[in-house]
């Protein structure tokens, strides 16, 4: 840059910021950007960013935010331009290109920016030390790898282990003598697996990427690396798992074995395609060979409940709950107990996750033709006496699962619902009557998990409480026990490895009773709390806060209720929600009565479209209206047109249900004025979370 007179122009902000012996500075005129910001910050003592800020005030320039970087204002500067004049490509618009800069005055570099990008350069200020280490890291991944390897502790950095999928021979695949995206692989899955994480998450930016562990049920960020460096991570793990390395297009899965520290871990890998790049997720399975009701940290009752269900020798026995909340391993440890050498078990599953021994395993596979049904039906020519369903999903499987329980098996399995009793809707949902429901289910377990607090750092929660424990404490009527703190054992989150929390639905002669005269859910769950055969998943919950093995923050967040549900009440919440549910088909009405009761809300049922007008004439107070499209006498579509041409229910949040699949014809109903639509069959997670939506939107 061509300076102007004897005295540096970033001297004289010094000394018109009043920086203390910035008079004083020997500082030639034609000094480089580095060197003058270097003299400047040592001799008056102050901070490369405190004389950042001082540069943007007197230019009237804005300071550079170097941890986002637009791609598209990226490709606009060439490497060689970049770290000739030191400068950062941030942002662009159609005729100006943002650009980071140590030395905001230097016309050539200005000038040299417009030509090649084709727009006015802008700049904004940048110390030199930060600005440098940005246009290495946006510029060259391997820089950026070698330096953070640089910084990995040797120790961290040893050699992995693939197990080939054909032969027990262990291939090994490099560590620190391996080339830097090797290294780097090795260390994301050495690292992973060793803090413990269940999930590994390559997740691409437009610029920079994010590679995140989840770790006891929580997603924590642990890299960030250039876009390239991951995708030349995720092709390494590609290779590794046999996967096409060139087809970035579509979803792919893949598996592999590794080892370390002497243990071997499956990994589960599944790429997806993105705008500009792939994400990976890679699953880690440790082994659970030998792992056993006992190991998981239940209760002694929930224990012995467990045990008592599992010592049937026919029948079924479902564990529901969402994804990751440990069903798996809850039924793979019962099955290690169960599969001794007097029984035959043998399981279909997708995919297989665990290895156990002493066991047959089938693995899905659309593809051959496997599916859960076939494979089912095959087992039953297997002589089994325990039959493990990874997932009964359609209403074959069902009834196959149940003419097995009927026949001297006793079968395992996993559903999707919220709790306990929710089991019962969705095996009717899938299809099959109350009758054999009544018949053959044993019993339910819902399961979530929580985090254990670090038993290394938690500290008693004494008085006073914090804001947060004193709200809780008040909304739950527990009062904590202890506190999380943190510590470099939990990675100072508070918490290390989680404990499972269930309620277990025993079915006894009465509620099977009940569920074969189609009573409501709800009233088979109160039956149940009531006589003792089922302690629903919050009280199971508070009970951990009490026994002080986890927080009520902890408790909030996987079990509580909601932020909402918790604010002030408005006028419109002084009372009960109330929702019409309008449906001819009475299982429907009686699915959707025992969700929304179970959540709080205030229900009334109508038959047809002419019972739900004669509701809301009759009684008004509706804040919903939850209504069935295809209808004797009024369809919803006519019921939903009076009910937004009457002044009285104009207002009112209407969901249509339908089992139509054309998208012209959900439009239809939205213009028609439904707030929004449901597909029929229910799912209760889905359905409940529209309700709540339209709600919400309503102000109700």
């Amino acid at each position: 840059m061509k300076q102007h007179g004897t005295v540096h122009w970033l001297k004289r902000i010094a000394i018109r910021a009043g920086f203390p012996g910035a008079e004083k500075i020997q500082l030639e005129a034609t000094a480089s950007p580095a060197t003058a910001w270097r003299a400047i910050t040592s001799a008056c003592g102050v901070t490369p960013d405190e004389l950042a800020d001082q540069v943007a005030r007197v230019l009237d320039l804005k300071l550079a935010d170097l941890d986002h970087v637009q791609e598209r204002a990226f490709k606009l500067l060439p490497e060689q331009l970049s770290r000739r004049f030191q400068v950062l490509p941030l942002r662009e618009d159609h005729n100006r290109l943002f650009v980071a800069t140590a030395d905001p005055l230097d016309s050539e570099a200005e000038k040299a920016i417009a030509f090649a990008s084709g727009r006015r350069a802008v700049f904004e200020v940048a110390p030199p030390g930060p600005l440098r280490e940005a246009i290495d890291f946006y510029y060259s991944s391997d820089y950026v790898v070698d330096k953070l390897l640089h910084n990995i502790d040797k120790e961290l950095r040893a050699d992995l282990a693939v197990v080939g999928d054909k032969t027990d021979r262990v291939i090994p695949i490099g560590g620190k003598d391996g080339g830097s995206i090797i290294q780097l692989t090795n260390f994301i899955l050495r690292d992973a697996i060793r803090q413990r994480a269940s999930d590994i998450h390559l997740e691409p930016g437009a610029t920079v990427a994010t590679v995140r562990f989840r770790i006891d049920g929580v997603v924590h960020p642990v890299l960030r690396i250039p876009l390239l460096a991951l995708q030349r991570v995720i092709s390494r793990l590609k290779v590794l798992a046999q996967m096409d390395i060139a087809d970035r297009l579509r979803p792919q899965d893949g598996r592999l074995r590794v080892q370390v520290d002497g243990q071997s871990y499956d990994l589960r890998i599944s790429t997806v395609p993105t705008r500009d790049a792939e994400k990976a997720v890679v699953r880690v399975l440790a082994p659970v060979s030998s792992l056993r009701l006992k190991d998981l940290s239940f209760p002694p009752r929930d224990l012995a409940v467990l045990r008592e269900l599992l010592a049937h020798r026919n029948g079924i026995v479902i564990v529901t709950g969402p994804t990751g909340s440990g069903k798996t391993t809850t039924l793979y440890a019962a099955i290690s107990e169960l599969a001794t050498s007097q029984v035959n078990v043998m399981t279909v599953e997708d995919p297989v996750e665990y290895e156990l021994p002493g066991i047959t395993q089938i693995q899905v596979d659309q593809r051959k033709g496997v599916t859960f049904a076939s494979a089912l039906r095959a087992i039953l020519r297997q002589d089994p006496d325990i039959i493990f369903v990874g997932e009964i999903r359609d209403l074959e499987t069902a009834t196959i699962a149940v003419q097995a329980s009927t026949t001297g098996h006793l079968v395992l399995a996993t559903l999707h619902t919220n709790d306990a009793v929710g089991a019962i809707a969705r095996l009717r949902d899938l299809g099959l009557d109350h009758a054999s429901i009544a018949n053959t289910l044993r019993g339910a377990i819902a399961q979530r998990l929580l985090r254990r607090v670090c038993p290394h750092c938690s500290q008693p929660a004494t008085e006073p409480l914090t804001e947060t424990e004193t709200r809780l404490a008040a909304l739950y009527r527990t009062r904590p026990l202890r506190r999380a703190v943190g510590c470099p054992r939990c990675s100072y989150s508070g918490y290390l490895g989680r404990i499972p929390v269930v309620e277990i639905l025993v079915l006894t002669p009465r509620l099977l009773q009940m569920i074969q005269s189609r009573e409501s859910l709800a009233e088979i769950e109160r039956t149940a709390v009531a006589s003792g055969h089922l302690r629903l998943l919050n009280a199971a919950g508070l009970e951990r806060v009490r026994a002080g093995e986890t927080t009520l923050e902890e408790f909030e967040r996987v079990l509580g209720t909601s932020t909402d549900d918790v604010a002030e009440p408005t006028d419109t919440q002084t009372r009960a929600t109330r929702i019409l549910v309008a449906d001819d088909d009475p299982e429907n009405r009686i699915l959707a009565r025992a969700v929304l009761e179970k959540n709080g809300y205030e229900v009334a049922e109508a038959e047809d479209g002419v019972a739900a007008l004669e509701h809301l004439a009759a009684r008004g107070g509706v804040d919903l209206l939850v209504l069935d499209l295809d209808m004797p006498r009024l369809d919803g579509s006519q019921v939903l047109a009076r009910v937004r041409a009457d002044a009285r229910t104009a207002a009112l949040p209407v969901v249509i249900l339908t089992g139509e699949q054309r998208r012209d014809a959900e439009l239809k109903l939205m213009d028609q004025g439904a707030d929004d639509y449901i597909r029929k069959p229910l799912e209760p997670d889905l359905f409940l979370a529209r309700v709540r939506a339209a709600l919400r939107r309503a102000g109700r």
